[in-house]
């Protein structure tokens, strides 16, 4: 009787010892085989995902872990769960592959004052990233506006024909809404710019009858392109649209409303600037333009 209570005892202490034993496995993808330690029994989905994020670069929400021979898929889906409740064992070989179905993401570019001329230009070239491009695409909308003084008058841009042809050049100005209408025709293509505060979408040249559709994500001061990518693969990314594609406008709004719900935008009535000229502290934009009219600066920072 006492004997049996022993077995019993030990058998009991080594299922325990067991279920805490590191497990042996290697993680198989695109970028190699790769050795995993630190796992047990216990260790939840969570940590197996991050372990494989961390090891092969694939993020955990797009990872699809497949396990065994013939190659099986894990349901996943429950981060707490312990890998003890999968047909996990010491030997395996984990293989995350992706899901090939392309996603809109933003593209960052740097915030150097010329992010709406790089965003539309790497848009309308197929997503190529060239930061040399401002001063041509600012030459260009100067030149458009120079040739018709009429339909540019002081009483559309905010100045006279030739001090903004000027202030356009000019490395240190933001580009805005009368910049993106006048790219719009120049390309010939419908430019959306989807607002990250106000969750809206901004159609410029929505009514001209153009074939092709591009996208630019805005936080209130800062323009990004918008481009859909299947997610660590080779496939180019697409960054022009079909204007009859009205799933791409839901999905740009999705990422905006997500943005705004994480206050990944700038409230431009109440975000502090210094002009960079004279160090005069402002708040908004309306201070900014009233600041500018009195004396001339237009070079802003905001701190």
């Amino acid at each position: 009787m006492f004997l049996l209570e022993s077995i019993v005892v030990v058998l009991k202490a080594l299922s325990e010892l067991n279920r805490y034993r590191m497990l042996r496995l290697r993680c198989k993808a695109k970028n190699g085989t790769h050795l995993m330690q630190g796992l047990t029994h216990q260790s939840c989905v969570q940590e197996l995902k991050d372990k494989i994020e961390e090891l092969t670069g694939i993020p955990c929400d797009v990872q699809k872990i497949m396990v065994g021979y013939p190659p099986s898929s894990l349901d996943l889906r429950n981060g707490e769960a312990h890998l003890k409740d999968y047909p996990i064992k010491s030997g395996d070989t984990e293989g995350p592959s992706l899901d090939l179905s392309p996603v809109l993401e933003r593209h960052v570019v740097p915030a150097d004052n010329s992010c709406l001329f790089t965003s539309v230009n790497y848009v309308m070239e197929g997503g190529v990233y060239d930061p040399a491009c401002a001063p041509e695409m600012r030459g260009l909308i100067a030149q458009i506006v120079a040739s018709d003084p009429t339909a540019y008058s002081e009483a559309v841009l905010g100045k006279t024909n030739e001090d903004y042809c000027t202030w356009i050049r000019r490395d240190d100005t933001w580009g805005g809404a009368i910049e993106v209408s006048i790219l719009s025709k120049f390309y010939q293509c419908e430019i959306c710019v989807v607002d990250t505060q106000t969750v809206r979408v901004d159609r410029f040249g929505e009514d001209a009858g153009y074939t092709k559709r591009v996208l630019l994500i805005y936080d209130g001061i800062h323009y990004d392109p918008l481009q859909k990518v299947v997610l660590n693969s080779d496939v180019p990314a697409q960054t022009v649209f079909s204007t009859t594609d009205d799933v791409i406008l839901a999905q740009a709004l999705e990422l905006a409303d997500e943005a705004r719900r994480k206050r990944q935008y700038t409230d431009v009535n109440r975000f502090t600037l210094r002009c960079m000229v004279c160090q005069t502290g402002l708040v908004g934009q309306k201070e900014a333009r009233e600041h500018a009219k009195e004396t001339g600066h237009t070079n802003f920072g905001e701190v």
